[in-house]
């Protein structure tokens, strides 16, 4: 067994784990950095009422916890199934080298797991989305972010 089938295997053993212990859907991840787990992640969505409780959320803010940052330069990302548009972003934002997935978005969808929705918002324009989004006060987010732009001891990411 290939290092890469190992942590995979870990990532489907957290999805099982999970739906055994009813905390969540059939999805698991794990980063790994330096060929050492760390961050641990199973869907918790029904059990902690917590819509972002996604495995690679989960295993994120536990590998970030450990490492002691907010990115995860040099890991890999292993999770049980390719990650939906919530978790796609989360992942992109902490910067890993790489990510492995093992069911696909289509077995997903095929078990009630269907993303294509929200697939489909994220290329409509905004006049076009299901749920209404409207702008509102933008002249004083703008005052915020001005002041973030001159800031001088902030940390940039």
């Amino acid at each position: 067994m290939t290092r890469e089938e190992k942590f995979m295997q870990e990532a489907i053993s957290l999805s099982l784990q999970g739906i055994r212990n009813n905390e969540g859907g059939p999805f698991g991840c794990v980063i790994v950095k330096d060929d050492t787990i760390v961050g641990r992640g199973n869907n918790q969505v029904t059990s902690s009422n917590d819509p972002t409780a996604h495995a690679e959320v989960v295993a994120i803010r536990d590998a970030c916890k450990n490492l002691g940052t907010f990115q995860l330069d040099d890991c890999e990302v292993y999770t049980s199934c390719e990650p939906c548009p919530m978790c796609l972003g989360a992942i992109y934002w902490a910067r890993p080298k790489k990510i492995y997935f093992a069911n696909n978005r289509q077995d997903a969808a095929d078990i009630g797991f269907d993303d294509s929705m929200i697939y489909d918002e994220m290329a409509a324009n905004i006049e076009q989305r299901r749920i209404p989004i409207t702008s509102l006060g933008r002249e004083q987010a703008l005052e915020v972010f001005k002041e973030w732009q001159d800031k001088i001891n902030k940390t940039a990411y």
